[in-house]
C-alpha cells in the first residue's frame, strides 16, 4: 500500500503481473505512489470509501486506474461499471489492462466507459512496453478531466 493519495490504482489479483507492473512503473519514474488492490470487493471500497478505506476522502482520487478483468470476489466488468456509473468518480481514467482478446469484453468495457482498453502481452519486454506506453500516455501527455478532478461536480465547470 502506498501512502498518501494514490497517483496509480493497479487492481490486480495475479501476484507476477502486479510484480511486473510495479517493476516497469518504478524503473520509468513514472509513478512511485501506486496503490495496489487484489480483488473487485477490495477496489469498491477503495472507490466508494468503504471498508479499510472509510477514512480516505472520496476527493482523492487517482491520476489513472489500471483494472483487470478477471478478479475474484467482484469482476472488473463490474468495478468499471460502478464506478463509471456514479457522478463523481465517472472522470477518473480508467485503462482496462487484461489478457482477454475477447471482443465482447473490449465491446463491453467501452460500453461501460472504459478510456482505454489493453491486452497484456505474454513477453515482458512487450508488457513493459505496453505499460511504459500506457503511464506516459496518461500520466504524462493527457490533460486529466474537469470532472476528475472536480469529483463530477458539474458546477465546476465553466
Amino acid at each position: 500500500m502506498s501512502s498518501g493519495t494514490a497517483e496509480i490504482v493497479l487492481i490486480e489479483d495475479n501476484a507476477h503481473d502486479t510484480e511486473l507492473t510495479l517493476y516497469t512503473l518504478g524503473k520509468r519514474n513514472l509513478s512511485q505512489n501506486v496503490e495496489v488492490l487484489r480483488d473487485g470487493a477490495e477496489a469498491l471500497d477503495y472507490f466508494f470509501c468503504t471498508g479499510r478505506f472509510s477514512s480516505r476522502g472520496l476527493q482523492e482520487l487517482p491520476r489513472l486506474v489500471l483494472l483487470d478483468l478477471k478478479l475474484p470476489k467482484v469482476d472488473g466488468m463490474e468495478v468499471l461499471r460502478r464506478v463509471k456509473s456514479d457522478r463523481r468518480l465517472r472522470g477518473t481514467p480508467i485503462v482496462m489492462l487484461t489478457s482477454s482478446r475477447e471482443e465482447r469484453d473490449v465491446a463491453e468495457s467501452y460500453r461501460l466507459g472504459a478510456n482505454s482498453y489493453v491486452v497484456k502481452p505474454v513477453d515482458f519486454d512487450e508488457f513493459a512496453a505496453a505499460l511504459r506506453a500506457v503511464g506516459e500516455y496518461w500520466l504524462e501527455l493527457n490533460e486529466p478531466s474537469p470532472l476528475a478532478e472536480s469529483n463530477g461536480s458539474e458546477e465546476a465547470l465553466p
